[in-house]
């Protein structure tokens, strides 16, 4: 044992990604006197604008759009009590097939041993005990999500093996990716014809693409009640303003967001502690 406090470091890919899925495990962590550590890779540059604007449209200023999610990032940051942010500060690569894609300097163009190596930097200097992260396809394909993934799962096996002269133990932290159950996924999809009523039916192909989406609820190895941070978690979506167009969970209002968004949910894929599953603490074993 020693007197370095239980880190979680939550590796994300924009400004607004840590509220959506670890939103209630930072706060409630924070809360019980844990350090958490959020890593952002990219600007955001390719999020919304002033007024909405799109990116590639008149008045889409992408360094504007990066500045101005940095600062809502910091309100965020404020809100969840989170200990450090780390930005790595790449290029937003846009959704997948946007031609920033192939942008040098992109998130995406990057190569994954240079984002790793810096990452490895942080997991080096932060010891965290918990890693969170998203799964191989981002958990729904966008370039940076799938990017981060892979920075992450390489950064975490170069410092499995490194000692330090404070430390003699390796660095094996508990892993995690994000995800849903299908049974929340088939909520959402109920909650939003609820708010679009006219909303045409869905295209077949669509509709077989989301069911890919999430989990099984009997594959999710950790379900971690946040129930009582579901307004700080609501507070730290708004902060993120210029996407509110994009922020559907806003438009449920705090009560019902909280029914929905209460309990956040991962996979375990590496763990050294033996902690029996499904478990409902990514600190279990650990404390």
């Amino acid at each position: 044992m020693t007197d370095r406090p239980l880190t979680l470091m939550a590796v994300h890919a924009h400004p607004d990604d840590e509220a959506t899925s670890t939103g209630g495990v930072l706060a409630r962590y924070a809360a019980e006197g844990i350090r958490t550590v959020l890593v952002t890779c990219t600007d955001g540059e390719c999020g919304d604008g002033p007024g909405g604007v799109k990116p590639g449209d008149p008045g889409h200023d992408p360094a504007a759009v990066a500045l101005m999610r940095r600062q809502e990032l910091e309100a965020s940051c404020d809100v969840l009590k989170i200990s450090d942010l780390e930005m790595l500060d790449y290029a937003d690569s846009g959704m997948m097939g946007w031609p920033s894609n192939d942008a040098p300097g992109s998130f995406w163009q990057t190569p994954v041993e240079e984002g790793a190596g810096r990452l490895a930097e942080l997991m080096r200097h932060y010891r965290p005990d918990v890693v969170v992260t998203y799964d191989e396809n981002g958990f729904y394909g966008h370039p940076d999500h799938i990017q981060a993934h892979r920075i992450t799962m390489a950064a975490l096996e170069m410092t499995a093996m490194e000692m330090t002269a404070l430390d003699t133990t390796a660095l094996t932290p508990k892993v995690y990716w994000t995800t849903m159950p299908r049974s929340t996924m088939r909520r959402f999809g109920e909650i939003i014809r609820e708010f679009h009523p006219d909303m045409p039916e869905p295209d077949p192909a669509e509709v077989a693409e989301m069911a890919k989406m999430g989990l099984p609820d009997d594959e999710i190895t950790t379900w971690v009640d946040a129930t009582a941070f579901s307004d700080q978690k609501f507070d730290s979506l708004a902060a993120h303003a210029s996407q509110g167009d994009n922020i559907f969970f806003l438009k449920m209002g705090k009560e019902r967001f909280g029914e929905l968004m209460g309990v956040e949910t991962f996979v375990r894929v590496q763990d050294a502690t033996g902690a029996a599953v499904p478990e409902n603490d990514l600190f279990a074993g650990l404390r």
